[in-house]
């Protein structure tokens, strides 16, 4: 079927071998509805001899019963697998695929076109070096076009082939893709794309896929599958800056100690000396060690185990780093998420916060703005739906050891999870620090958490009540050694969002009676006190629940 066939059949550890060896390039395909990305797919692997003689006849069966091309090969159903996918020929899931050249290895993700599968596209490009873009010839640059390059963009991508498909039905025209190529570049000056190439192909009919088109002398760049297996992507992993999250304590016996994981950026050799975070403990790297036995240096992406001369406290979570090239340690930063389920992203609601092997609560205090993906136009909100992507605030309960993402793809990503289901809600970008972080005084917000024994809150009132509660309930939270403050004068009513900002910078618990709230509302800073909860009593045990109320 392939080109190693010969050799998996005469020594299959020498292939096993060799292909271990290969370099490891994961690309997606993405573009607008129908600009034909499962087809190119399909195609890639079948013209290079990637499928097997059962998967052929399969997919000729269903080419007439679900196909597009008549009686004719559909490539396309070799990657749509889901039932609804080839009944309505489309993609909806991410599709993953493996082949391999007698170069490197590879791993394509084809993602959905539609905007309402952002989630699932944002999902497949995580982990993708390249993103092949395609556009139909016939219309060209499109908006979900300028959508998915800007999410490629946003996911830090750094290489794009545009693929400008169905040339066939444009004559193979040079005009056409010249024109559309002008487009692109247009708007691709606004991205932060460094390596952008442009590919006239057919993927139904095979042209400037594997082999060049005979109908398209005037184009003398690469074919796809040339241009995949050249690009180098080498530099693109960050050899600088070393980052080593510990995945787990490797102690087998009495006399072995070692700390597990994978490394996430830098070198880290044999004798360095290493700091742990974030306890800031300091020892030298002893040994680094392999099931193949002992490395003198260890890099990305290679997973190892670390043993260091000093016996000091290091756990799961715990990152692994260059006492001269420390990341940033805060609770508090600047992040791009993208939204992930139907049940919105509300201010203020505690999440899980996971980034590599580190898990803390957190919440989003603030949604500085949305971002519309169609036209990066920024739109101010207090929710974030569903596929959508906005720049938040994250605080967190405990620091984490990250770098932008920019700097380090591993350090500077996390996901959000729903602490009652498990579920991952939310997937964020780090871009820095927020402005609280950078302009936080002598005293931090985890210092004061420790000492008032909870996390700032603000909390919306309700009912008849709302008043005398509120004051009940900042009695027994001071008789508990809490802090909160009552917002109670209509003379404020207009500040009252800043004035609880601000407490909450201090620390502070915020109870505002102000505004009656409808109880499906939510406010646009802090919680929605239910009205059912009629008792200071009642509420506390809410608090609690809410891990407001630490102590």
């Amino acid at each position: 079927m392939s080109h190693q066939s010969d050799l998996i059949a005469s020594d299959i550890h020498a292939y096993l071998a060799q292909h271990e060896r290969k370099e490891l390039l994961r690309f997606l395909t993405c573009g607008n509805v129908d600009d034909g990305k499962s087809t190119l797919i399909g195609r890639l692997l079948h013209d290079s001899k990637m499928i097997y003689e059962d998967q052929i006849a399969a997919i000729r069966k269903d080419s007439a019963k679900f196909g597009t091309t008549g009686d004719d090969f559909d490539p396309a159903l070799l990657m749509d697998g889901l039932q609804a996918e080839r009944e309505q020929g489309i993609t909806i899931d991410v599709a993953y695929r493996y082949f391999s050249t007698t170069r490197r290895k590879f791993i394509i993700a084809d993602t959905p076109g539609h905007e309402q599968y952002t989630r699932n596209m944002a999902t497949g490009a995580s982990t993708c070096d390249l993103a092949i873009i395609l556009i139909d010839a016939r219309h060209g640059v499109q908006t979900q076009t300028r959508r998915h390059s800007y999410i490629v963009s946003l996911l830090g991508i750094r290489h794009v082939i545009v693929a400008i498909n169905k040339m066939d039905l444009v004559d193979f025209s040079e005009e056409v893709f010249n024109g559309i190529r002008a487009d692109y570049l247009a708007f691709a000056e606004k991205l932060a794309i460094k390596d952008i190439r442009f590919l006239p192909l057919s993927a139904l009919k095979g042209d400037n896929v594997v082999n060049p088109s005979p109908s398209m002398p005037w184009f003398t760049g690469q074919p796809l599958m040339a241009l995949l297996d050249s690009i180098e992507i080498a530099d693109d992993q960050n050899f600088v800056n070393p980052r080593f999250p510990v995945q787990y304590v490797n102690r087998p016996n009495l006399d072995f100690r070692g700390y597990s994981g994978t490394v996430a950026a830098g070198i880290f050799r044999k004798g360095d000396p290493i700091m742990a975070l974030p306890s800031r403990k300091t020892s030298r790297i002893a040994s680094i060690v392999t099931y193949d036995g002992e490395l003198e240096e260890a890099f990305p992406p290679q997973a190892v185990t670390i043993t260091l001369e000093d016996e000091i406290d290091v756990s799961r979570g715990d990152m692994l780093v260059r006492p001269d090239d420390q990341p940033l340690l805060e609770s508090r930063f600047l992040a791009h998420i993208v939204w992930m389920t139907e049940a919105a992203l509300v201010p203020g609601r505690q999440y899980l916060i996971k980034q590599n092997t580190r898990a803390v609560t957190g919440s989003v205090p603030h949604i500085r703005y949305r971002i519309d993906v169609n036209t990066q136009a920024h739109h101010p909100t207090t929710q974030l739906h569903l596929n959508e992507i906005g720049l938040c605030e994250v605080a967190l309960s405990a620091p984490i050891a990250f770098d932008p993402y920019t700097v380090c793809k591993g350090t500077g990503s996390f996901i959000i999870i729903d602490r009652l289901t498990n579920v991952t809600v939310g997937a964020g970008m780090i871009m820095g620090l927020s402005d609280a972080a950078e302009h936080e005084g002598p005293v931090t917000a985890v210092e004061r958490a420790n000492r008032f024994g909870q996390k700032p809150a603000t909390l919306w009132l309700q009912g008849p009540r709302r008043t005398e509660l509120a004051l009940e309930l900042e009695r027994r939270l001071f008789n508990l050694g809490h802090a909160a403050l009552v917002l109670n004068d209509p003379a404020v009513a207009p500040h009252a969002e800043l004035i609880a900002e601000q407490a909450g910078g201090a620390g502070l618990i915020t109870l505002i009676t102000l505004i009656t709230l409808d109880a499906s509302a939510t406010p646009v800073h802090g919680l929605n006190v239910p009205e059912t909860l009629q008792t200071a009593e009642r509420i506390l045990d809410w608090l609690r629940d809410q891990d407001i109320l630490l102590t």
